[in-house]
């Protein structure tokens, strides 16, 4: 078969370009889109976390740790996120970014509550089941036990000064506010409180503690400026006061009313309550979203994770998760303290 010169030359410009394809150098493709870090669910009785979209609002992964998985905390250098499992005596460490697994540590005896101090040289447990407080010393990778502390009945929650200094702790069923010296690793003193004090708050620059009732209907508040800690208040709120969280404003912290299916908004410079939000479930722990808008609820009973829009000041979306679900948490939160 003949070919006419224009279908030669059509060929010949078709040769030309394939070589100029060839030669030419590979295009990078396009970056993946990086996932949202996901909010952290940690299902109590089904020794798991749920790692929650926030994009989807759906549960993205549920991943196995250690048994009875109550609270979580970042570590200073914000690299990992620690999961304390209670009864598994063990610790699982997460990229708070991706939710995976980064290392497991084993032999950390009954870690229910867990708290960095400010200047990131101390790491503090509350052995709930076993009666003791354990301080230990941390390097920026590993810990070392200073000293296990007895206390009173079923330690509960901690408290870490802004000077790290101190570590307050409550006694869930001996009902006591003990105080801890972290470089002595001596009991200061310790008060009564009201029934079954859970968690504590510092307000006024570590000068006035929150705290809690989980067998009442409210906080207490004490001055533990000097050298003596006094009882100097209370703030009703609901039935079952348990958790705090600040709102990150400065100005305002969310306390979980278990009991009365509440969260209480209180002031700090009135020490009142300033908002009611009704949270179905028996709400437990906290989180705030960085702009401050949207707060994350555990619904202890329900099995569910509970969406406040704080604008609107009502429950805007659940999320099933595991059971008894306990703490919560996301690496994109407002502050702290």
């Amino acid at each position: 078969m003949r070919l006419s010169v224009r279908s030669l030359s059509r060929l010949a410009a078709l040769f030309v370009c394939l070589l100029a394809c060839a030669a030419a150098p590979a295009q990078p493709a396009a970056p993946a889109t990086a996932a949202a870090p996901p909010l952290f669910v940690l299902n109590s009785l089904d020794a798991s976390v749920s790692l929650i979209d926030p994009g989807t609002w759906s549960e993205r992964n549920r991943v196995a740790v250690g048994k009875e998985p109550h609270h979580i905390y970042m570590t200073p250098d914000q690299k990992s996120v620690i999961v304390a499992n209670s009864a598994g005596d063990s610790l699982t460490f997460f990229n708070p970014r991706t939710g995976e697994i980064q290392r497991t540590v084993y032999g950390i005896i009954d870690p229910y509550q867990l708290q960095f101090s400010p200047d990131m040289k101390w790491f503090v447990t509350a052995g709930n089941r076993l009666n003791h407080v354990d301080v230990y010393r941390w390097d920026g990778s590993n810990l070392q036990l200073a000293k296990r502390i007895p206390t009173g009945k079923t330690p509960s929650h901690i408290w870490i000064d802004g000077k790290s200094t101190v570590a307050y702790v409550t006694m869930q069923d001996s009902d006591e506010l003990i105080a801890v010296d972290l470089a002595t690793q001596a009991i200061r003193w310790r008060i009564p409180t009201g029934p079954m004090p859970a968690d504590v708050f510092g307000i006024h620059d570590g000068k006035t503690l929150l705290v809690g009732l989980t067998g009442g209907d409210g906080v207490q508040v004490f001055d533990v400026a000097g050298k003596e800690p006094k009882l100097v208040g209370k703030i009703s709120t609901g039935k079952g006061a348990h958790a705090f969280r600040s709102a990150g404003d400065g100005k305002s912290v969310f306390v979980s009313n278990r009991v009365a299916n509440s969260i209480s908004r209180i002031d700090i410079p009135t020490l009142t309550v300033a908002a009611t939000y009704p949270v179905p479930g028996g709400p437990d722990c906290m989180d705030v979203s960085a702009d401050g808008k949207t707060l994350f609820v555990t619904s202890r009973w329900a099995k569910k994770l509970s969406v406040v829009d704080l604008t609107a000041g009502k429950v805007v979306r659940t999320v099933n998760v595991g059971r008894s679900p306990h703490g919560v948490w996301t690496v994109e939160h407002a502050k702290v303290r």
